[in-house]
């Protein structure tokens, strides 16, 4: 069945990606020690990857990391909800692969390959120059695999990778830098409809999945992120309706390859967390969750909703972060993503299905 694009206003389906989480595994309830954390991802999750290669696409400078201590290549002015998923997990946070340091012992606790500006089409984010796209990222995930195997030995390497948890956000960069920009984008618009690009992400993210036999995430409220918003000044006080729609074709399929990956990796459990419901909550309600602005970017610089130039040192920012849930043009707040990181930890069926995070620890 498809979906209808029409100008007609949809509400945001997902953050800037849905988390999905798959455990290859049954978890061992004897063990206390915490499972390794695998992070696979964009700029959502990136924990300072983009640090280390010649990427336009960077935030390891002020003000980004300003509730965080120090820059440090996250972009947003704390944690990313992988981040907070793994304090509460007792993982802590999970080292970019690319860091000098992030080698013997360390690869044992778990390794973040995320990448700002990365996504399921390797073209993807060219405009950013490097990046590494969900290919590279698989490829760096099985270099880990090795040296894992080679210090501890294939037993003790199948039991690290049966406990652990694989996450998975990326997406939203395949339509922001590359099908929403037709000067850059492989598809244009013209000669490809959402239908079609949909099916060549859907395609390609369902080769790459079977590969590394963990899952997958979603595309999030496009049209609800500042960028958009200044980008798209028709729409007003509203969300600009186009984006969301795509975000929402991508989504109805995705459930779609999630349902065929769970009949297929028998001894993989599936768990789709929908942080659309989730943040179409907060946007909806943002006064009950102690947020005063739901539209505009803290980090600000130019447009009516601080969406036009990326966050930067010569930006103003507000005083209080934890009353915003946008830090930048595009990314959530420490204070938004700790929301979603708290309901996927221990929401129920409606945030995140068939389980959510703390009980797939004791599956």
């Amino acid at each position: 069945m498809g979906i209808e694009l029409n100008n007609k206003a949809v509400i945001v389906e997902i953050l800037f990606q849905v988390f999905i989480f798959l455990a290859l595994f049954r978890i061992s309830t004897s063990s206390n020690e915490p499972p390794a954390n695998f992070v696979f991802g964009d700029s959502l999750v990136d924990a300072g990857n983009n640090n280390y290669i010649a990427s336009l696409s960077k935030a390891n400078y002020i003000p980004f990391g300003i509730d965080f201590g120090r820059p440090t290549g996250r972009f947003t002015n704390g944690r990313t909800i992988v981040d907070i998923i793994g304090q509460e997990l007792g993982m802590g946070f999970t080292p970019p692969y690319l860091a000098p340091t992030t080698v013997g012992p360390v690869v044992l606790k778990g390794v973040n390959y995320a990448s700002g500006g990365g996504g399921i089409l390797n073209l993807t984010g060219k405009i950013f120059g490097d990046r590494i796209n969900l290919d590279a990222q698989i490829d760096n995930f099985a270099n880990t695999r090795q040296d894992i195997i080679s210090g501890i030995g294939v037993p003790t390497a199948l039991n690290l990778f049966k406990r652990a948890i694989f996450s998975v956000t990326i997406g939203s960069n395949d339509f922001i830098n590359n099908y929403l920009t037709p000067a850059v984008s492989i598809y244009e618009q013209n000669s490809a409809s959402p239908e079609i690009y949909v099916t060549t992400l859907m395609s390609r993210l369902r080769q790459q999945l079977t590969v590394i036999e963990i899952i997958v995430t979603n595309v999030g409220p496009l049209g609800c992120i500042p960028s958009q918003r200044d980008t798209n000044p028709a729409a007003g006080d509203s969300c600009v309706s186009f984006p969301n729609q795509l975000a929402q074709l991508f989504n109805y399929h995705l459930k779609d390859l999630i349902a065929e990956l769970s009949s297929n990796l028998k001894d993989s459990m599936f768990v789709y967390a929908d942080v659309y419901r989730i943040l179409d909550d907060i946007l909806n309600n943002y006064v009950a969750y102690g947020f005063e602005n739901p539209s505009s970017s803290c980090c600000h610089l130019a447009g009516r909703f601080g969406g036009l130039i990326p966050c930067g040192p010569t930006s103003t920012v507000c005083w209080d972060r934890s009353k915003y849930v946008f830090w930048d043009p595009w990314h959530p707040t420490d204070a938004a993503n700790a929301i979603i990181a708290k309901r996927l930890l221990d929401g129920d069926h409606d945030d995140i299905f068939p389980i959510n995070v703390r009980q797939l620890l004791h599956y």
